[in-house]
């Protein structure tokens, strides 16, 4: 089923992106296309993960569980059962896959790869939640640190599906930076880009904050560095996120990267 069976009006389907947005994805690793999703399917996926939040509904994941700085200690602490993100979006409701098999989605990541693209279902697969009071903050990192791939070039498609910006945790990133040659030792044991290293500190001026609005789509590549502060504001905040690799770009077997399967899109 396509999204404008469910909303999406045929002629709200984004463009096939120009040369400048092509060129903008390759020279900067994000591009972001505003308002692709409508207000009201918007309003309509929270309603569902407002209820599966109330349900703690499997799988999960706990801010407790990843240990970045801000989260609670453990599962036992105060706010240690407070949920980082569901897991498994795909299976959870029709309208998130929906989403994913958009024609215009997949037509876009198709041009974005360049080749016939594969969703692949053991990496994000989920609606991230940041939570007010005990969010945690992720520090500058690749998601490439923990894929295993034939080529580090996946992207990220990333569904606002409310307000992002610096008071509630949205995503900062570093532009460019999916081209830079970076020496192991500019990163600690977790692979995250270290933040007290004098040479690195010219790269991480180089940030910004990527405000987006309800029904803005992100897609970011694999290798861009990104981070995201504390969700500081009194709202939760809700995103929708799925990675896609081009069909000549397998996950390596025996990994987690090919554990959990794919859904091709030829």
């Amino acid at each position: 089923m396509l999204l404008h069976n469910i909303g999406f009006p045929a002629d709200t389907f984004c463009p096939m992106l120009s040369q400048q947005q092509l060129e903008e994805f390759q020279r900067d690793g994000f591009l972001i296309l505003r308002q692709r999703v409508t207000p009201s399917v918007c309003a309509a996926m929270r309603e569902v993960v407002t209820r599966q939040l109330q349900e703690a509904a499997e799988p999960l994941e706990y801010e407790a569980e990843v240990g970045y700085h801000g989260a609670p200690a453990s599962l036992n602490a105060p706010g240690g059962r407070t949920i980082r993100r569901l897991r498994g979006a795909w299976g959870r409701h029709a309208c998130f896959r929906d989403w994913a098999t958009d024609a215009d989605l997949i037509a876009t990541l198709r041009q974005l790869l360049q080749q016939p693209v594969v969703l692949n279902l053991a990496h994000h697969n989920c609606v991230m939640t940041k939570l007010p009071q005990w969010s945690s903050a992720t520090g500058w990192h690749r998601d490439i640190r923990y894929w295993s791939f034939a080529r580090a070039d996946l992207i990220t498609v990333w569904l606002a599906l409310g307000a992002e910006n610096a008071d509630n945790g949205a995503l900062q990133v570093l532009p460019g930076s999916h081209r830079w040659q970076l020496a192991p030792e500019q990163f600690d044991e977790r692979d995250f880009l270290r933040t007290d290293l004098p040479q690195n500190q010219p790269l991480l001026a180089q940030g910004i904050t990527l405000a987006l609005e309800a029904g803005d789509v992100l897609f970011f590549h694999s290798s861009l560095l990104h981070a995201a502060g504390k969700n500081r504001s009194g709202a939760r905040k809700f995103s929708l996120v799925f990675a896609w690799r081009g069909a000549d770009n397998p996950p390596l077997p025996g990994t987690r990267s090919a554990a959990a399967g794919e859904i091709d899109f030829p």
